[in-house]
């Protein structure tokens, strides 16, 4: 598939996460696009409409089959549905077929080499299968668990992956039993819900002091450029994970926005999106292939997300609504100040890249240029 049209899979991707957004400061009553009826689509829309299609880009690339794209255009047409006026069945629908088609493709996967670390990337896509067909009966705060065994398994699964060097070869089999206690405690909350939340607590916090320590960016935040970047995002998104622990254990299942949005937003924006800021300068490129080089501006996203988060989450728990609604538009400006981002770096590249053919010397184009590198079927080289 040509970069052209992998880009294109990428635009429902970002109005899931515009209409996710502009669902989430319509929750604090301020003016948005999003009326009031999108309010309960927030969690979907920026879980599996935003995060669930790019996940299943990544993954429907590297298995590189065509059939493997039918995940991220069902996740973002049913992100995009939602969006829209229209009956919220039909996105309601797409989602969950768009979850279904992404576990078909990482079994796919897995049967190529039948890896843990793939097999525990599979029990996360269950999670969101669970999600999208349990969301329309019980509402988006009972399947929060759900939402964030996905995206917290899916990510644990790729650093232990990637970091597999630097780990002892029990790590694996290690993560296939905190993937199981995983499971096991976010079904839990549907059935129990206190005891299921406090006890999915527990397993983040655990999972956050197993990775942490054992992840290459201990080492690579100590260098230079992208490397320096990716690995800050990374520790930061532990330190959250850990926070976010704690605050399960600490406030349970609670009726009071304030607490609820602290404990959700630790896990998704604190967690899961510095994750997804610190891979995005290495996966785009791999998935678009397009350059998308490094540049010291991708620190400005990284660093407003955390600082309004701190905000968000202290107005949260103070019970503070200035601080709340500070820490909600600084996010906000984060999470849509990535993409700006990245696409001005691809511009500013392909801009550039001309000019380099133009001054190079005629010698070099009288030799037959490389292949495109291409993606390894099972991974994004990430450091």
């Amino acid at each position: 598939m040509t970069s052209s049209r992998r880009t294109w899979l990428l635009l429902p991707a970002g109005v899931g996460l515009l209409a996710g957004v502009s669902a989430g400061l319509a929750r604090l009553g301020l003016p948005t696009p999003a009326g009031r009826g999108m309010i309960d689509a927030h969690g979907p829309l920026m879980v599996l409409g935003f995060l669930g299609t790019l996940v299943a880009l990544e993954r429907a690339v590297a298995l590189r089959r065509s059939w493997a794209l039918a995940a991220p255009v069902l996740l973002g047409a049913g992100g995009v549905t939602l969006a829209l006026p229209l009956p919220r069945p039909w996105g309601q629908v797409l989602l969950f077929d768009g979850t279904v088609v992404l576990v078909a493709v990482l079994v796919a996967l897995w049967s190529r080499r039948r890896d843990d670390t793939v097999a525990v990337e599979t029990l996360a896509a269950v999670h969101a299968v669970m999600a999208a067909l349990l969301w329309p009966r019980l509402g988006a705060a009972a399947v929060v668990p759900l939402l964030a065994g996905f995206v917290v398994l899916t990510i644990a699964a790729e650093r232990v992956e990637l970091a597999a060097v630097h780990l002892p070869r029990s790590a694996p089999r290690t993560l296939v039993l905190g993937a199981a206690a995983t499971s096991a405690c976010t079904s839990a909350t549907l059935l129990w819900p206190d005891l299921g939340l406090r006890a999915t607590g527990v397993v983040l916090l655990l999972l956050a002091v197993w990775l942490a320590p054992r992840d290459v960016a201990v080492r690579t935040v100590r260098s230079r450029g992208l490397p320096r970047f990716a690995a800050a995002a990374m520790l930061a998104g532990y330190a959250w994970l850990g926070a976010a622990g704690l605050l399960w254990v600490a406030v349970g299942p609670t009726s009071s926005a304030g607490p609820h949005d602290a404990l959700v937003h630790a896990v998704f924006l604190g967690f899961a999106t510095s994750m997804v800021m610190a891979h995005a300068p290495l996966i785009l490129p791999a998935v678009l292939r397009r350059a998308v080089p490094y540049r010291p501006l991708f620190w400005l996203p990284l660093l407003t997300l955390h600082a309004a988060l701190a905000l968000r989450v202290a107005g949260d728990l103070l019970g503070s609504s200035p601080a709340r609604v500070a820490g909600a538009l600084g996010t906000a400006a984060a999470l849509l100040a990535l993409p700006l981002t990245a696409a001005a770096s691809a511009l500013v590249a392909a801009h550039a890249l001309p000019s380099r053919r133009e001054a190079a010397p005629a010698a070099e184009h009288d030799h037959p240029t490389r292949p495109p590198h291409s993606i390894r079927p099972e991974r994004t080289p990430v450091p």
